[in-house]
C-alpha cells in the first residue's frame, strides 16, 4: 500500500520533548525543567485572563493592537514594527519558512535552541551548526559556516541551554560580517534577566537596518508559558512578511489580556531579576562546592556538567528520587550535563542538598 509521503527533510526531525512535570508515585514534584518564572504568573495577568473568559465567544483582535502598544510603551519600541505570536516559537518558524526553504542554509551555534534546527528541517533548509568556544557562540566560526546558500543565521542571546551571552559589540561584529541578504534572528527570550551593561537584546541592530529581527517571549520572566505569547521586533519589510503569513487570530484573547496586564504588574520584573541574581549565584556556588562544574549563566537557569553521561544520568535519577525534575541535555549534544531552572529559594536549596548528597556518593556512579 502506498502512503502519502512528506518531504524527506521532515523525517529527519526528532519530535520536540518538553520538560517533564510529573514523576509516577511522587506526590510533591518540583518542576525545574522548563525555565519557567520562579513566582508563577503575575496576579494581574490571572485576573485579566479570568475577565477575558467572559468574552470568549468573541474573536480576538487579530492585530494585537493594544498589546503591541503596551509592548512598545514598555520597551520604547515602534508598535508598528512589533508582531505578536503564539509564543516566539511560532514567529521563529514563520521567519524560517518565509526566508528559508529547500536549497537554502540556516546557520546556528552548536548548542543553540533546538527549535531552530527543528523548524529549519521543517522548511527544508540545510541546518549548519557552528562550533562553539567554551559553550559560547563563536562569531568567527559562525561567519566561517556561512556560504552562498545561507539565508538565515540564528543566535540565542543569552543562549538556552548554556546560559552564555555575547556582548553587543560581538553581535554587531556578527551582523557586519554577514551579507545584507542574510536575515539575522536574535532570540532574546531571557533578555529581562540580563544585568550585564555590555548586553543589547537586539533593538539597536533591528533599528539600524533591514535585515535583523529580535524575538522575545512572555514565557519566562512574565510567567505566561501556558498562555503561549511571544513577539518580534522587526524592520518594517520583515514585519510585513510576518503579518502576511501568520494566522489571522494567532494570539488568543485571554493571552492578549494577560500580556497587557503582565507588563503593567508593579515591581514584577524588578523582583524577579533580584531573586534570580541572588539564587542563581547561590545555586551555582552550592553545586560548585559539591564538586560539580557550573557554567556561567545570564538566564534563569544554570548548566551543571557532571563530566560523563553516566554520572549525569545518575544525578538526574537522584534528583527525581526526591521529586526534583530538571532537564537532561542529550538532545542538545550535552549528555554529560543537566539544565536546572532557578526556582524559589526553598527549591534551589533542595537541589543543592540533593546534588551535594549525590556527589558525596559519586564514585559509585562511575
Amino acid at each position: 500500500m502506498t502512503l502519502p509521503q512528506p518531504r524527506p527533510s521532515i523525517l529527519s526531525i526528532e519530535p520536540y520533548v518538553g520538560g517533564e512535570s510529573k514523576i509516577p508515585g511522587v506526590n510533591r514534584v518540583v518542576k525545574l525543567s522548563s525555565n519557567e518564572g520562579a513566582f508563577g504568573p503575575p496576579p494581574g495577568a490571572v485576573e485579566a485572563m479570568a475577565a477575558a473568559a467572559r468574552e470568549m465567544h468573541r474573536y480576538p483582535d487579530g492585530g494585537a493592537t493594544a498589546l503591541r502598544r503596551a509592548i512598545g510603551a514598555r520597551f520604547g519600541l515602534d508598535p508598528e514594527r512589533i508582531v505578536c505570536g503564539n509564543g516566539s516559537d511560532e514567529l521563529i518558524q514563520h521567519l524560517i519558512l518565509a526566508y528559508g526553504g529547500e536549497g537554502t542554509e540556516l546557520v546556528m551555534s552548536a548548542h543553540g535552541f533546538i527549535m531552530y534546527d527543528i523548524s529549519g528541517r521543517y522548511a527544508g533548509c540545510r541546518v549548519i551548526k557552528a562550533p562553539e568556544r567554551n559553550l559560547t557562540a563563536d562569531v568567527d566560526a559562525m561567519l566561517a559556516a556561512v556560504g552562498p546558500r545561507t539565508k538565515l543565521v540564528f543566535l540565542a542571546n543569552p543562549n538556552n541551554p548554556t546560559g552564555a551571552m555575547l556582548p553587543a559589540a560581538e553581535v554587531a561584529r556578527l551582523r557586519n560580517g554577514l551579507r545584507e541578504d542574510i536575515l539575522l534572528v536574535l532570540d532574546a527570550a531571557y533578555a529581562e534577566y540580563v544585568t550585564d551593561p555590555a548586553y543589547d537584546p537586539g533593538v539597536a541592530l533591528v533599528e539600524a537596518g533591514t535585515n535583523t529581527v529580535m524575538t522575545r517571549t512572555f514565557s519566562k520572566i512574565f510567567g505566561l508559558g501556558g498562555a503561549r505569547l511571544g513577539w518580534a521586533y522587526a524592520p518594517a519589510p520583515v514585519a510585513d512578511i510576518l503579518n502576511r503569513v501568520r494566522g489571522p487570530f494567532n494570539v488568543n484573547a485571554a493571552a492578549l489580556a494577560a500580556g497587557i496586564a503582565a507588563l503593567a504588574e508593579p515591581g514584577w520584573v524588578e523582583r524577579s531579576v533580584a531573586h534570580n541574581e541572588a539564587w542563581r549565584a547561590r545555586l551555582a556556588e552550592g553545586l560548585r562546592a559539591a564538586g560539580i562544574t557550573v557554567h556561567p549563566s545570564h538566564g534563569n537557569f544554570v548548566l551543571a556538567d557532571f563530566g560523563t553521561p553516566a554520572r549525569a544520568k545518575a544525578a538526574d535519577a537522584a534528583l527525581r528520587g526526591r521529586g526534583l525534575i530538571v532537564r537532561a541535555m542529550g538532545a542538545y549534544g550535552l549528555p554529560q550535563a543537566l539544565r536546572i531552572t532557578v526556582g524559589q529559594a526553598e527549591e534551589c536549596g533542595m537541589v543543592i542538598e540533593a546534588l551535594s548528597a549525590f556527589m558525596r556518593d559519586a564514585p559509585s556512579h562511575g
